[in-house]
């Protein structure tokens, strides 16, 4: 298989199943560069197909507290007191701008995915998040 641009659906699959025969294969060999090219080809592909964007806010709160063993109570130094931690973490309460300031300096939580409204990020994608702190 010739590595070219993935178009179709129809190229994309051909390209996995030709990423599958190559994976046992050692770098620096050219069947090691043809997977290292093919697999960069499918991301490409991936990215502009199935785009992915920024998490929702306080679901990248839920997450960094996860990634960082952090309670609720570990929150009120960028949030104010515990009844608001609470509030913000069920929803009720908007993040003020301190806050986001707050969260983004102490959390390192991208400013961009604390500042979008209520429902404009996607719940399920905190891998964005990683990437930007790795």
């Amino acid at each position: 298989m010739a590595p070219k641009v993935i178009k179709s659906e129809h190229d994309y699959e051909l390209t996995l199943g030709r990423i599958e025969a190559l994976m046992d294969s050692e770098p620096n060999t050219p069947e090691g560069d043809e997977l290292e090219l093919l697999t960069a080809l499918v991301e490409i592909y991936e990215q502009e197909r199935f785009p992915i964007g920024l998490p929702e806010p306080i679901e990248a709160i839920r997450f960094r507290m996860e990634q960082a063993g952090l309670q609720q109570q570990d929150l009120v130094p960028y949030v104010g007191s515990r009844s608001k931690v609470s509030e913000i973490l069920s929803r009720k309460r908007p993040l003020s701008l301190r806050m986001i300031r707050a969260l983004h300096r102490g959390l390192g939580i991208p400013a961009e995915v604390l500042l979008q409204e209520p429902g404009e990020g996607s719940p399920l994608n905190c891998r964005t998040l990683t990437a930007k702190n790795s």
